[in-house]
């Protein structure tokens, strides 16, 4: 087959180099796999403009399934390069599964290059969202909620008591429960905490003010009682608002549940 260039949509703010790097992966890959590349997915750093000078270039390539066979992941200093099958993209791993961690790899992560009449966009959205079948799977079945609900109020009670290096340990221990119910209610899958700054600011989520949420977050990790029941109180809404769009409600049953133990929450 022909070495031909490939016609890419590469985002403002990459350099010369890298944009070379890119125009000659898409090249090869072109040439290599002809009809069966599918796309190209910018994803990593460089894909989110965090790039720093020693960040590499994270591509996947989206392939059909005979395109993939027989390929493997291959490393470099300047890029990773991940060969994945449409129709894997098109499958969504659920909460706890091991392919829900790469999920957020998809998160606001450019096309480069669509083959597909946008099928590809089409399951890279679907890849970072959470319907509410799966928000109800991961905050109730799977106990993110009560989880966070656990750990928040051991962190104040531990406080109340005196003792400040385990309130503070506690709250750290809430934090990755606190961040899956924040954006599970948002619909959204959690960012890695690299991202986490970067995606507030730049795809806010629709209840939480940026660096409100950041500095309530800050405060927690400190062991700050005030930021901790103030991230309750706001949770408390969000969970009474997707329950008042259900049937029956199934977080706030939850939180009732913990009875006159709410006391130190809401004091």
């Amino acid at each position: 087959m022909t070495d031909r260039a490939v016609a890419l949509q590469i985002p403002p703010g990459l350099c010369p180099g890298r944009r070379g790097l890119l125009a000659e992966l898409a090249r090869r890959n072109d040439a290599d796999h002809g009809e069966h590349l599918l796309g190209l997915i910018l994803s990593g750093s460089a894909g989110r403009s965090v790039m720093t000078d020693r960040s590499d270039l994270d591509v996947y390539v989206v392939l059909t399934d005979a395109g993939v066979r027989g390929r493997e992941t291959s490393h470099s200093a300047a890029v990773d390069e991940i060969p994945v099958a449409l129709s894997s993209l098109e499958r969504v791993p659920p909460f706890g599964t091991r392919g829900w961690w790469f999920r957020w790899s998809f998160a606001w992560a450019p096309v480069l290059l669509d083959r597909t009449d946008g099928r590809l966009e089409s399951a890279l959205r679907r890849q970072a969202t959470v319907t509410t079948g799966e928000a109800e799977a991961i905050l109730v079945e799977h106990d993110r909620l009560d989880g966070w609900l656990n750990y928040a109020y051991r962190a104040l009670k531990n406080d109340r008591d005196g003792r400040a290096l385990e309130c503070r340990l506690d709250a750290a221990e809430s934090m990755p429960w606190l961040l899956d119910v924040v954006f599970t209610l948002a619909g959204r899958v959690r960012p890695y905490h690299k991202y986490l700054p970067w995606e507030l600011r730049q795809h806010p989520l629709p209840d939480w003010h940026a660096e409100e949420l950041l500095a309530l977050l800050t405060a927690t990790l400190d062991g700050v009682p005030s930021a901790i029941r103030a991230t309750f109180e706001r949770v408390e809404r969000l969970c009474a608002a997707f329950d008042g769009e259900r049937a029956e409600p199934v977080l706030s049953p939850i939180i009732e549940s913990w009875g006159d133990e709410l006391q130190l929450l809401r004091h």
